[in-house]
């Protein structure tokens, strides 16, 4: 799943989508996940979404916090 067809409900700036999208891809790569279709890449990206509405803008920190979601 991209994370750009969740974007769509959500507005944010070209900057933005370019940092979330850079720390979706960076935490999928990460954590190995290839398979599209995995329902995980859906809990990642909405989950950096998420953390995007709520002020974050680092993608480290957002690769970081996605992946510390993930493991609780």
């Amino acid at each position: 799943m991209p994370i750009r067809r969740l974007l769509e409900n959500h507005v944010f700036g070209p900057d933005e989508i370019t940092v979330l999208t850079t720390a979706f891809e960076d935490t999928l790569r990460t954590l190995r996940l290839v398979d599209r279709a995995d329902s995980a890449t859906e809990i990642i990206a909405r989950k950096i979404i998420e953390l995007a509405q709520q002020g974050e803008r680092d993608p480290v920190r957002l690769r970081e916090r996605a992946i510390q979601f993930l493991s609780q």
